[in-house]
C-alpha cells in the first residue's frame, strides 16, 4: 500500500463531500417540529435507531391488520428547489402516502422519511421536515424518524429529494375494497387542491421547457404567479375519509393519483360492474385546462396523466350519499355525486367509463 504524499493533508469525510455537523444541526432544528407531530402511543423521541409505537394500543381490535404505503413526491421537488421553498413539499409526501392508506380504511398511526441531499443546508433539512410533520398532524399520525442522508457526486448541492413510508391498521371484517361495491352505489367525488403531485414532468415540460414561463410569471388564470399555483401542496383526505366511515356505511375509496381518474378508480371496481362518471358534475381548476391548452394537450392524455380536480372518490350506496356529503362539507371538503355503479355488459369497455363535457 502506498504512503500519503508528505506534507499531504489527509482525507476526511468532509474532505469528501459530507459535513456531520450540519446533520447534527438540521437535527436540532427540526426537533421543535417532529415534536407536535405526534400520538399518545408514541415511546421515546428523536434521536434513536428507531422509531417506536405501542402497539397495546391495537388491543382493542379485533383481528387488526396493518396497512403499509411508501411513495415520494416526483419532479415537484424540482420546483420546490429552484423556487427556495421548502416547507410544503412535505405535506405533498404525506398525503401521497397516507391517502394511499385510507383507501381500504385504514387509520394512519405513524410515518417515516428519507430525504436524500446533495449537501446539508440545516435549515433547508429543517423546513422540508416541518412540512412532513405539519402534514402528519393533518392527517391524524405520528411522524415517529427518519433520515437524511448527504450524497456528494451524486447530487448537485442544491438537489434533494423525498420520500416516506406509512403505517396503517384497519379492522379485518371492516376492509374497504371491490368486494364490497354493489350496483347502485354512488360515485362520490372530492375535490383536490389542484395538481398535488402527480404529473409534473407533463406540468414542467409544457410549462417552463416549451413555453418557457418563468415560475414567477403572474398569470391571470390562475390568480397569482405560476410557481405559486405548482407549489399548491396536496389535499390530505385522511381524517375526513375515517369519518365518512364512521357516520355512514361506505364500499371503497380510490385515491387519485398517477394514472388519473379512470385508472385508479378501476382499481377498486369488481368483475361485473363498471362506473360510470359524468364531466358534467364539475368544472377543474384552470390549471389544468392552462396546461392543456399551453402545450395544446389533448383531452385523453390530460385525463391519464392529471387528477383534473378530482383527488379522492368514495364509493357509497345510493341511501348514504346525503350522510356522506354532509359529513364532507361539515369537513370544508367540497364533494359532489359525480356518477354511479351499474352492472358491466358488452357495450362497456374496461371498468370505468368517463362521459360528457366539462362543465363550465
Amino acid at each position: 500500500m502506498s504512503e500519503p504524499s508528505p506534507g499531504a493533508a489527509g482525507s476526511t469525510y468532509a474532505s469528501a463531500g459530507v459535513d456531520i455537523e450540519a446533520g447534527d444541526r438540521a437535527v436540532e432544528l427540526m426537533k421543535e417540529w417532529v415534536k407536535k407531530a405526534t400520538r399518545p402511543e408514541v415511546v421515546g423521541g428523536l434521536g434513536g435507531f428507531a422509531g417506536l409505537f405501542d402497539a397495546s394500543a391495537l388491543k382493542r381490535y379485533e383481528r387488526p391488520l396493518l396497512a403499509s404505503a411508501t411513495d415520494g413526491v416526483g419532479t415537484k421537488v424540482d420546483l420546490a428547489r429552484r423556487m427556495g421553498v421548502y416547507d410544503t413539499i412535505g405535506r405533498d409526501l404525506v398525503g401521497m402516502v397516507v391517502d394511499d392508506l385510507v383507501v381500504c380504511g385504514a387509520e394512519p398511526l405513524f410515518m417515516t422519511d428519507y430525504i436524500c441531499v446533495g449537501k446539508v443546508y440545516p435549515e433547508r433539512v429543517a423546513a422540508i421536515v416541518k412540512g412532513i410533520a405539519e402534514g402528519c398532524v393533518l392527517a391524524g399520525c405520528a411522524l415517529v424518524g427518519g433520515e437524511t442522508a448527504e450524497h456528494p457526486g451524486l447530487l448537485g448541492a442544491d438537489e434533494f429529494d423525498v420520500a416516506g413510508a406509512g403505517t396503517g391498521v384497519v379492522e379485518a371484517d371492516r376492509v374497504l375494497g371491490a368486494d364490497r361495491i354493489r350496483t347502485g352505489d354512488a360515485v362520490i367525488a372530492m375535490a383536490s387542491s389542484g395538481l398535488h403531485s402527480n404529473g409534473y414532468s407533463l406540468v414542467r415540460h409544457v410549462l417552463l421547457e416549451r413555453a418557457g414561463w418563468s415560475l414567477d410569471r403572474e398569470v391571470p388564470e390562475l390568480g397569482r404567479a405560476l410557481g405559486e399555483e405548482l407549489l399548491e401542496p396536496t389535499r390530505i383526505y385522511s381524517l375526513d375519509c375515517l369519518a365518512l366511515t364512521r357516520t355512514t356505511e361506505v364500499h371503497a375509496f380510490s385515491h387519485i393519483t398517477g394514472g388519473g381518474l379512470a385508472n385508479n378508480l378501476a382499481r377498486v371496481i369488481p368483475d361485473g360492474l363498471h362506473a360510470v362518471v359524468d364531466r358534467s358534475t364539475w368544472t377543474p381548476d384552470p390549471v389544468f385546462g392552462l396546461v392543456g391548452k399551453v402545450g395544446s394537450v389533448e383531452r385523453a392524455e390530460l385525463e391519464k396523466t392529471l387528477n383534473m380536480g378530482v383527488g379522492m372518490i368514495a364509493v357509497v350506496p345510493e341511501e348514504s350519499v346525503d350522510v356522506a356529503l354532509a359529513t364532507l362539507a361539515d369537513r370544508g371538503v367540497d364533494a359532489w355525486v359525480g356518477g354511479e355503479i351499474v352492472e358491466r355488459t358488452a357495450g362497456h369497455a374496461g371498468a370505468v367509463s368517463v362521459i360528457g363535457d366539462y362543465a363550465s
